[in-house]
């Protein structure tokens, strides 16, 4: 076979790999021009919204007591359970009051004493009155007999001895009858005493609320000042917000809050109600409370944020809705010279359907909105207003 046959054949079979030459450019070209995806777009603008600064918190009662005991006795009786509802005056806790029974008793029998001594002062009395009439009555005839000169000497003064013997014991009655009243008295302070004692065996609640906490079962040992139960009072919720030092001017009294909680599915409008005037060591930041209206799901420990407004702001903003996101990525797409382009932004507040956007994109840039489903970065697109 000589070269030039050689060099022919070679060059036939390239010529068949490449497909036959000008239809196969053809093909390539089709595939490269793409229908373009109808699209639209907003513009990224700059808006003016106002300036919030959120800080984190927790719902409190602002009405909330610890149950404890003012005796020290073991608890017979719980009457009830973390999550009950309770009414002012409800019995709680119920101690073994045998202790007390005993003293309460013992004060009743000593008044009964003293009443028992009190009747029998009062015949003393009545008889040291009569007894007091006689003599008196005596010595005024025995007083006659002397003037005339009817009796001694000896026996006017027999007379005017028993006289002041009958006055002396008639008033010693009555010191004792009146020192009785005085121990009367006494013994009905100790009844009373002891049915005040014998009251505090059951613990009831000082308000009508809900038990948060037990911290006591039967047979326990109650001791006073112990808490045994939290009761909170219902509906009467606040949020207290840790507001940053560097922050702390710009809140004042009456200032309009926006809180949001994990339980409620919308902001609750409040008011700040105190600043408390100390600043925590450990993370520099304030308590600022915020009295809440009433609402059915709220519950103290509930976690949540306060959006205070502290005045105007000029802000990039786009519609979220045309936010893509990927965990925890989120991007856009805008149209670039008829060409789709994904861009990864980052965001910061949310007012109603708009989103601020920190970073990843500029002012007067036009977003794919809505984003068409299935659309990639790259593909050709035609904007159409």
């Amino acid at each position: 076979m000589t070269k030039q046959m050689l060099t022919a054949i070679l060059l036939a079979i390239s010529l068949a790999g490449c497909g036959g030459g000008p239809e196969a450019v053809k093909t390539r070209r089709d595939t490269s021009a793409a229908a373009a995806v109808p699209v639209s777009t907003v513009t990224a603008a700059m808006e003016t919204w106002p300036s919030t600064y959120e800080a984190t918190g927790t719902v409190r009662a602002r009405t909330s007591a610890a149950i404890a005991a003012r005796m020290t006795g073991y608890v017979r009786e719980v009457k009830v359970q973390a999550g009950d509802r309770v009414r002012e005056g409800q019995v709680l806790i119920a101690i073994d009051p045998r202790d007390l029974d005993v003293s309460a008793r013992r004060a009743e029998t000593a008044r009964e004493e003293v009443r028992a001594g009190i009747r029998e002062a009062d015949s003393a009395v009545e008889a040291a009155k009569a007894n007091l009439d006689l003599t008196q009555k005596t010595f005024g005839r025995m007083q006659d007999m002397f003037q005339k000169k009817s009796i001694s000497n000896q026996e006017f003064d027999e007379a005017s001895a028993k006289l002041k013997a009958a006055q002396a014991a008639h008033e010693m009655a009555q010191a004792r009858r009146a020192q009785l009243d005085s121990t009367l008295a006494r013994a009905d302070q100790e009844v009373r005493a002891s049915e005040i004692t014998r009251s505090y065996a059951e613990v009831a609640a000082p308000f009508a609320g809900v038990v948060v906490a037990r911290a006591v079962e039967p047979g326990n040992l109650a001791l006073p000042g112990t808490p045994l139960l939290t009761i909170e009072r219902e509906g009467a919720y606040r949020f207290e917000a840790l507001v940053e030092e560097s922050r702390l001017s710009a809140i004042r009294l009456g200032q309009p809050v926006s809180v949001i909680l994990n339980t409620v599915d919308h902001p609750i409008k409040a008011r700040v109600s105190e600043i408390v005037p100390a600043v925590d060591a450990a993370s520099r930041a304030y308590a600022v409370r915020i009295d809440l209206p009433g609402v059915p799901s709220l519950r103290s420990g509930v976690f949540g944020r306060a959006a205070f407004q502290l005045g105007i702001q000029t802000v990039l903003a786009i519609p979220s809705a045309a936010l893509t996101e990927r965990g925890q990525l989120q991007s856009v797409f805008v149209a670039d010279n008829g060409i789709a382009r994904m861009r990864l932004i980052s965001t910061g507040h949310k007012a109603g359907e708009r989103v601020e956007v920190l970073s990843g994109l500029t002012a007067g840039e036009k977003v794919i909105f809505p984003v068409p489903r299935d659309l990639s970065d790259g593909n050709n697109v035609e904007v159409r207003q």
